[in-house]
């Protein structure tokens, strides 16, 4: 069963904690992890971009000239692609990109890419996170101290006003409730730092 060291905010040890083997001990699936980060992309993207055809665009549907006799080409409307002006052909339409990934799998592709981060020593374990302010300069030193201060993905239960104040403007820190850790964000940052209580029911909820 996997152990991780449980720090205060001045990075000292002040305990262990045991981890449950079948989510901090799972083995590297990259097959997984690549279908379930590939999976959080394409469900992230709206959808949303259009551009006009021939029916969306403004001006008159009148023919410009008669069909024959003039000497020029024939022509229908000043909709029409060929002018400047006109709709566009075969452009983007508003669609639903979203795509559905078994539950199952995307538990196990998240169990994967945490029990990795522990093995490489990139997983943090704190107490708790109560913070006596809101000032980002006194998070910053916490974050140093913790050795965490390059891109770092911080997960809490409920966090608190002056957690959330005090790490929104700093550089390369992300948020976040247990609930809605991912796994590209387990991915994207180099070091995750947990509370005792944040990692406690993340393996409640993915052991279900």
């Amino acid at each position: 069963m996997p152990t991780v060291e449980v720090k205060n905010l001045k990075n000292e040890n002040v305990g262990e904690l045991e981890l449950k083997d079948e989510i901090f001990g799972a083995p590297l699936n990259e097959s997984l992890i690549y279908y379930a980060v590939n999976n959080y992309l394409t469900n992230q993207r709206q959808g949303t971009v259009k551009t006009k055809t021939r029916g969306n665009t403004s001006g008159s549907g009148k023919k410009l000239w008669k069909q024959k006799g003039t000497g020029r080409a024939r022509i229908a409307s000043l909709r029409s692609p060929l002018w400047k002006g006109g709709g566009n052909v075969h452009g983007p339409q508003p669609r639903d990109w979203s795509s559905k990934m078994p539950t199952k799998m995307k538990r196990g592709a998240l169990k994967s890419a945490l029990s990795e981060r522990l093995r490489e020593g990139n997983l943090v374990v704190v107490e708790q996170l109560d913070l006596g302010d809101h000032k980002t300069k006194n998070f910053a030193a916490i974050t140093k101290a913790l050795g965490c201060e390059n891109k770092t993905l911080i997960v809490e239960t409920t966090p608190g006003k002056n957690l959330v104040l005090s790490s929104r403007n700093l550089p390369g820190v992300t948020l976040a409730t247990n609930v809605n850790v991912n796994i590209y964000d387990v991915l994207y940052h180099d070091k995750i730092v947990f509370t005792k209580e944040a990692i406690s029911v993340l393996q409640d909820k993915l052991s279900k």
